[in-house]
């Protein structure tokens, strides 16, 4: 046997293709993943510097790794959606909404407003009982 007097410059044809690595999950509005999530996350806690160590601090990633997600470079992984998802209303309803789960985002604006509209009854209540304490006392 013997060897080859210079190098092969070509790859074999294998069949196999990489997926493009600048290929992202597409939402509406022809905006990528990344450009939404970054969006989101300056929506949700704002373009500063404590907002990067907040995100960082509920998700465990990385302060680079973050700011790539607030500058839109990079999208969080799954693991980290979960824990942004956990933390932040705004990023929820995002993922939903990317998901067409619309159906399940209404659901739970419904259930919010429902235990807002409890919270608003229960202080009026309080403030007629307080209202019926002063004018018993009055008499």
């Amino acid at each position: 046997m013997s060897f080859p007097k210079k190098g092969r410059k070509f790859r074999p044809i294998s069949g196999k293709v990489f997926p493009d690595s600048h290929a992202r999950m597409a939402v509406p509005g022809d905006r990528d993943f990344a450009t939404v999530i970054a969006e989101t996350l300056h929506r949700a806690f704002g373009n500063t510097h404590a907002a990067v160590k907040t995100v960082v601090a509920f998700t465990g990633a990385g302060e680079r790794t973050v700011k790539n997600w607030f500058e839109a470079k990079n999208a969080p992984s799954g693991e980290n959606l979960v824990g942004l998802a956990r933390h932040s209303e705004e990023v929820l309803e995002v993922f939903l909404l990317m998901a067409g789960r619309g159906d399940v985002l209404s659901a739970k604006k419904l259930m919010d407003t429902r235990d807002k509209l409890v919270e608003m009854l229960e202080i009026i209540d309080q403030l007629r009982g307080d209202q019926m304490t002063e004018n018993t006392d009055r008499n």
